[in-house]
């Protein structure tokens, strides 16, 4: 679709376009938050165990870090239009599908499918409403998607809470359904087909392949920590075939001219870095808000309404900050203001660290506050280094790779935090005793709650000094174009 064609669409159907899209970014950001509050449930409703239960985000977050790049190329060769309704309908019917499911393994199942069904919305949205609307209104249009996101990341542990204490864990997929077959109609009705990329047809099925394997057996590898020893053999097998995967990957990238990945941008120690602490980032972000639920829940035994409102600050916060936190970076710099936002983070840890049975909410919220700033001082400006690293014609590569980085860094994250607070609950059981997230003492949870944190903390500090590093390198520069 040319900018011409774009220009003569008109006004009212531009608008219901970005309605449609408005609402499914919601959904999809609403749903980012608002499962991790069910797991708890989960876990007993469905007879399964917390090793198990990992895997209802785990495997969605794989799904989005397989796919994002594979689907930046395929959005540039195919119709945006196919491609988003496949992934609405996607989404839709496994979320029906999650929300009737009698085991879990059914639901982990339809979850790896909502996953396919997401990585389509979130990665076409912003580059449909590049296409419909004119030069003069796509900024407004791309803010108001933005801030839909936003709203359902900031909504979803409230509206969660009340959907679980009122109507049960079904409710959490199910209430995705109706709105979503409203946007299918009305993309179906106003989105124009577009037109497809007449060149560069080529797809890298081969490096999807290999990107795919490599992720894969690496958190399974990972995972399977939680149930044998680093030495088992499944263990070692599933590792030794990542990093096979990893380097054939990597070499296959290297001699393909139209690769998934641009190696030559990692030249950037800028880009490279970045993209380092932003998956950090969101490692630490996905260890709280995946073991939150269980502490608050079966420790201080809150409602799920309860720790709904309670982790609900983090999003709020982090909305509310990220915007100051772009108005400071312009004016003392990206790196300045994204290391301070690492700084809180580490605090906030290691006072994380110190949650136990005791803990009031005014003492959860004097320790999760700084958490919150944290994030919304770190994202953004650390986002705009990234974007800002590479020439304007890989802005697209660019974004394609923070959004990699961020599901990568979710995906270790919940990866890490389940490995650690299930070995360490272990380790104050009996001997040969199972571990159980549901009928372990409260003594053995918070202990491992506390010194996982503790152990998440050592990470934050090469974190800091990495972006001290680039902070340093950054001021070096301001002097010398300075003189």
């Amino acid at each position: 679709m040319t900018s011409t064609q774009d220009s003569e669409i008109a006004i009212s159907k531009q608008w219901w376009i970005l309605f449609a899209v408005s609402l499914v970014t919601f959904v999809f950001s609403l749903d980012v938050h608002i499962v991790n509050l069910a797991l708890p449930t989960l876990v007993e409703d469905l007879h399964s165990d917390f090793a198990t239960v990992e895997w209802v985000p785990l495997s969605y977050s794989l799904v989005l870090a397989i796919l994002v790049l594979c689907v930046a190329r395929l959005g540039d060769m195919w119709s945006k239009k196919s491609l988003y309704l496949i992934g609405l309908t996607a989404f839709t019917t496994s979320s029906l599908v999650c929300g009737i499911a009698t085991t879990i393994y059914l639901l982990i199942a339809a979850r790896i499918f909502q996953g396919l069904g997401a990585v389509l919305i979130a990665v076409l949205a912003p580059a449909i409403v590049t296409e419909v609307f004119p030069d003069a209104k796509r900024g407004l249009a791309l803010g108001i998607i933005t801030s839909t996101g936003w709203a359902g990341v900031s909504l979803g542990p409230t509206v969660g809470g009340v959907l679980l204490e009122h109507l049960g864990w079904r409710s959490v997929f199910l209430v995705n359904v109706p709105i979503c077959l409203i946007s299918i109609v009305l993309v179906i009705l106003t989105l124009p087909r577009g037109s497809n990329s007449t060149d560069q047809k080529y797809f890298d099925f081969g490096g999807a392949l290999l990107l795919g394997i490599t992720l894969t057996c690496f958190l399974l590898g990972i995972t399977r920590i939680q149930e044998e020893n680093l030495g088992g053999n499944l263990t070692l097998l599933l590792l030794a075939i990542a990093m096979m995967a990893c380097v054939s990957f990597l070499f296959s990238q290297k001699q393909s001219t139209q690769p998934l990945l641009n190696l030559s941008l990692f030249r950037s120690l800028e880009l490279s870095f970045s993209l380092m602490l932003s998956s950090i980032g969101y490692i630490l972000n996905s260890c709280v808000i995946f073991l939150l639920p269980f502490f608050l829940e079966l420790v201080k035994h809150y409602s799920e309404q309860q720790v709904g409102l309670l982790i609900a600050v983090l999003p709020i916060l982090g909305i509310c900050v990220g915007p100051v936190a772009g108005s400071l970076a312009d004016r003392f710099g990206e790196r300045s203001i994204s290391t301070i936002g690492l700084v809180l983070l580490f605090i906030s840890c290691l006072t994380i660290s110190t949650f136990s049975e005791e803990l009031t909410v005014k003492g959860y919220l004097l320790r999760i506050i700084p958490f919150g700033i944290g994030i919304g001082l770190f994202q953004p400006p650390n986002q705009s280094v990234i974007m800002g690293s590479v020439p304007p014609q890989y802005l697209s590569v660019a974004s394609g790779l923070w959004f990699f980085s961020r599901a990568l860094g979710q995906v270790m994250g919940i990866t890490l935090i389940g490995i650690l607070f299930s070995r360490l609950s272990a380790s104050q059981l009996p001997v040969d005793t199972p571990f159980s997230v549901t009928t372990a003492p409260v003594e053995a949870l918070v202990f491992g709650e506390q010194v996982s944190f503790r152990i998440v903390s050592a990470i934050l500090v090469i974190a800091v000094v990495i972006s001290g590093f680039l902070w340093q390198r950054q001021n070096q520069r301001l002097r010398i174009n300075g003189t």
